[in-house]
């Protein structure tokens, strides 16, 4: 009798068939359904036994296992990457996300703002959201210790303020290591191929070895290197897993995908990492250097409604790189101005609406404001009033016209407004800038005003 052999593609399509449809498993841009050597490992908002059952009937499956809210079918060395492969290129085609009444919905707002561009700066934003909480800790630490440190030089040559100063350099110290990891595993590769790709190019031994009359450099390029490389490997990776047979993938395209694009990333892809990086890196500071309080004003002007429209994606891999050549990123306080504008003219409309439902959620939504957390004031109070909106954003301006005239540079990503202060080189300027934006944006809503809604 002739035996037929299920395709991988069947195999992930009946898979997801059984478990109710790519609506049932948990996904989106950043999060994929993953594997090991020997598993398919995926997420799903709801499951049964009866589902359970039918998995393992499927032809091709050797097992489930459940761990916690993880279902893990066990398909094989080899059979497991390349089905969870195709399992995710159908995840990644869907356009619907599973809700809480069981029923999938098409993500009809998503979709209209899901244009190339901002989806892949979204991708991109996504690689350093992980870190996000690295870059606090470590940001805030080495704020502190350097302000503690101003405050009493002697403090310098303490053992624990030199312990404090490695802990807060932590993050930047791996930084490259962690982007490699989260990058691969955003462009759909195995996660630690991504990190020995980063290895490869920021290994202190390449100072060492000298091609062509050129001695290589660990490192250049920073984080824009290391994502540029780690797509290319992932993509090459997800190749060779199609052409090399199966009983071979474990072990041939692991080292395959490090030789082909270690090399590439030697050779090609981190000189032109290197050159964008500078790019970026001489553009950010000479265009605040010679616009000074101007670009400021149009940077901070402009920066919410970029917000809105989901392009400040493309900030995120900038900050990284900045922080990474000159120790901290000189456009985050100038962008966080935009919030401070948004509390003056919040305020405003708190002393002027008669409003009671709109004085209650400015006074719950404020203090979050003033930490940095800007969405419900903005959502909530000023941009469906407009023009408040319009004044915050004026207000906004002219603080970051202050911290571009005195270069204020911060050492973390990921927080704003008040907190932000403490991981500044000019704590003192910071407060100001953000002060002036509190009083501009008062004062531009007090004048302009507004239409204040009904009571309902």
């Amino acid at each position: 009798m002739e035996t037929i052999t299920i395709t991988n593609e069947e195999l992930a399509k009946q898979i997801l068939d059984t478990v109710g449809g790519t609506g049932n498993v948990m996904h989106s841009d950043a999060t994929q359904v993953t594997n090991c050597m020997t598993r398919l490992r995926m997420r799903l908002f709801e499951r049964n036994d009866f589902m359970i059952k039918a998995l393992e009937k499927i032809d091709g499956v050797l097992g489930v296992n459940i761990d916690g809210d993880e279902v893990q079918v066990i398909l094989g060395a080899g059979k497991a990457t390349s089905v969870t492969g195709v399992v995710n290129e159908i995840l990644e085609k869907s356009n619907t996300v599973k809700v809480g009444d069981g029923k999938a919905l098409h993500e009809q707002i998503r979709q209209r703002n899901a244009t190339p561009v901002k989806l892949f700066f979204k991708k991109v934003a996504s690689i350093f959201t992980p870190l996000i909480p690295g870059f606090i800790a470590c940001g805030l630490l080495t704020g502190l210790v350097s302000l503690a440190i101003k405050i009493s030089p002697a403090l310098e040559g303490d053992p624990i303020v030199k312990l404090l100063m490695v802990a807060g350099n932590a993050v930047f110290w791996g930084m490259n290591l962690f982007v490699g990891v989260n990058a691969a595993r955003v462009f759909g590769g195995t996660p630690i191929i991504g990190g020995v790709l980063a290895a490869l190019m920021t290994h202190p031994a390449l100072a060492d070895v000298n091609i062509f009359g050129n001695a290589l450099v660990p490192g250049r390029g920073g984080v824009i290197s290391v994502i540029i490389v780690a797509a290319v490997g992932a993509q090459l990776e997800k190749r060779l897993h199609k052409i090399i047979p199966e009983m071979f993938d474990l072990f041939l395209t692991p080292l395959v995908t490090v030789l082909i694009a270690g090399a590439a990333a030697i050779f090609i892809l981190q000189p032109i990492g290197g050159a964008l990086s500078d790019a970026i890196g001489t553009a950010a500071t000479t265009a605040i250097q010679s616009g000074g309080a101007i670009v400021g004003f149009v940077l901070a002007g402009v920066w919410l409604p970029l917000v809105m429209l989901g392009i400040h994606q493309a900030m995120t891999p900038i900050h990284v790189d900045l922080i990474s050549q000159f120790g901290v990123t000189i456009l985050l306080p100038i962008l966080a101005m935009a919030g401070g504008g948004q509390v003056g003219a919040s305020i405003a409309v708190y002393f002027k609406t008669k409003n009671k439902f709109l004085k209650k959620t400015i006074a719950s939504a404020l203090p979050v404001g003033m930490m940095g957390v800007g969405e419900p004031l903005i959502y909530g109070v000023t941009f469906p009033l407009f023009k408040p909106f319009i004044c915050a954003c004026v207000g906004g301006a002219f603080g970051g016209a202050v911290q571009a005239t005195f270069m204020v540079g911060a050492a973390t990503l990921g927080i704003s407004g008040l907190p932000l202060a403490a991981t500044t080189n000019n704590i003192a300027v910071y407060l100001i800038g953000l002060a002036t934006s509190y009083v501009v944006g008062f004062i531009a809503t007090w004048f302009v005003g507004f239409d204040d809604p009904p009571e309902t």
